[in-house]
């Protein structure tokens, strides 16, 4: 039995005006079922400013429509190019671990085509005309923000297949309004990227992953959009030490809301700091 995952999610009818009326959702079955070591990752303190530099875009590896901004190094700006789709890779190439990061990109920067995923050294960058870039070839992975599909060698597939909707619970009449964040999940152990957007995991979008070496990457077609990235954390793939394990099991006995007044339990002070990760 799969964990169930409950939330409000807009709603758009295809046919008229966006309804935005909130839908609850509960997910259920084992794609939506977030993975024991994502909540681990999730729980864990954020990466530090310079590991969020390492695993920032890459400035060495983008369309030349695309430039990372000198006063911030985690967001990227695109040049109002007319006719033209363009990508950036991260810094960091990932074939072992756990891997999350969150994706700022305003919705009213991301036009017709934006897309989010990951792709190795060999996807292509630049496109003339407008189109998702991201998933076009064998060699990336994306999920189309706007159109609510994803895209693997969209080149090589037949005009009568659909591409995949995600996510999977939308009926033919919705579609998935995203707000200015998004968390992708990438897992090169077991091989699957996923999403997750206000905390709820929305389920595995692609698999079959393993193996390879893969980037973060995004396409854009919004002149002057800007979109950010920040490494949220990565596990490696060994199993976690027992300190790890009983520390999480603590802090999920403490609860959310408990979990901030631990210097107030009746513990020892090195205790408390092992339990707040310091």
């Amino acid at each position: 039995m799969g964990q169930k995952i409950s939330g409000s999610i807009k709603s758009v009818d295809v046919r008229g005006e966006p309804s935005y009326r909130p839908v609850r959702r509960e997910l259920r079955g084992p794609d939506f079922c977030r993975p024991p070591r994502l909540d681990l990752l999730l729980d864990m303190p954020a990466a530090s400013p310079e590991a969020q530099l390492r695993h920032a875009w890459n400035p060495d590896d983008r369309s030349l429509n695309v430039f990372v901004k000198e006063d911030d190094r985690l967001t990227f700006h695109r040049h109002p190019v007319a006719q033209s789709t363009d990508c950036i890779r991260g810094k960091v190439g990932y074939t072992r671990g756990l891997h999350a990061w969150t994706l700022h990109w305003p919705a009213r920067q991301r036009g017709t085509h934006a897309v989010v995923g990951v792709a190795s050294a060999e996807a292509s960058l630049h496109s003339v005309g407008y189109t998702a870039l991201v998933g076009a070839d064998g060699e990336s992975w994306g999920w189309d923000l706007g159109r609510n599909r994803l895209y693997h060698d969209g080149k090589n597939r037949p005009a009568s297949a659909a591409a995949p909707t995600y996510p999977g619970f939308l009926a033919p009449d919705e579609s998935f309004v995203l707000p200015d964040s998004l968390t992708v999940v990438l897992d090169m152990d077991e091989g699957t990227l996923s999403f997750m957007v206000d905390g709820q995991y929305l389920g595995v979008a692609f698999r079959g992953l393993k193996g390879r070496r893969l980037f973060p990457i995004v396409s854009a077609v919004w002149g002057h959009c800007e979109v950010s990235i920040r490494y949220v954390n990565g596990l490696d793939p060994e199993p976690l030490p027992l300190m790890d394990l009983c520390r999480r099991a603590a802090r999920l006995a403490l609860g959310r809301e408990r979990i901030h007044h631990v210097d107030a339990l009746p513990l020892p002070q090195k205790l408390k700091n092992y339990l707040q990760y310091q």
